[in-house]
């Protein structure tokens, strides 16, 4: 039998090496951990930046439906406006959809004649249109996700009084978000306003 030690026959003895030597393996250096204080420093920076980016996070979610409002509102008023343009200044009427049961304006969702008749399919006297895919939604207030049309010919009607997205007066072609007076954007300006 053979016997192993470091004085057998064909093995080299190796010296053995302190701890912390520089060529040892294992060095203090990579036994150690992070400490209490570092790991603290580590929460508190974390902490920092929860607390400046949260708040700025939810006012972004507000922004964007500001922003939504101002561009359904911009998209709405420039499809009424290219209608009365091909139609010598007649604005788009009001109409109860068939299916929904809910008031929208077909002539701008489809083809049209030059006296504002509607079609479903384009031909050779519905030549207009469709100025917009769907209604857009109202993005913002008590009628939020709603894409309704409320009939303010006389102008009388307060905005955010009756369910629906938008007030539309007919007559004017005026068109705005159905919300109340009192509800306003992250700047302070109400809905109705836009």
């Amino acid at each position: 039998m053979i016997e192993g030690g470091a004085n057998a026959p064909g093995r080299v003895a190796r010296p053995r090496m302190a701890l912390g030597d520089p060529g040892s393996h294992r060095s203090s250096a990579t036994r150690r951990g992070f400490s209490l204080i570092e790991l603290v420093i580590v929460v508190v920076i974390i902490g920092i930046i929860a607390a400046i980016a949260i708040p700025r996070l939810s006012r972004g979610a507000r922004g964007a439906a500001d922003s939504a409002l101002a561009g359904n509102l911009s998209v709405l008023r420039n499809a009424v406006d290219l209608y009365a343009t091909e139609h010598g200044g007649t604005f788009p009427a009001i109409n109860v959809d068939s299916t929904s049961g809910v008031n929208t304006i077909d002539q701008l969702l489809k083809y049209t004649d030059a006296t504002g008749g509607v079609s479903a399919t384009k031909d050779t006297t519905h030549i207009f249109g469709p100025y917009l895919r769907k209604m857009p939604v109202l993005p913002v207030g008590a009628f939020k996700n709603n894409a309704a049309v409320v009939d303010n010919s006389s102008g009388s009607i307060s905005a955010g009084s009756s369910a629906g997205g938008w007030l539309y007066n007919p007559t004017s072609g005026d068109i705005k978000a159905n919300v109340a007076d009192s509800e306003k954007d992250s700047s302070g300006k109400a809905y109705s306003s836009y």
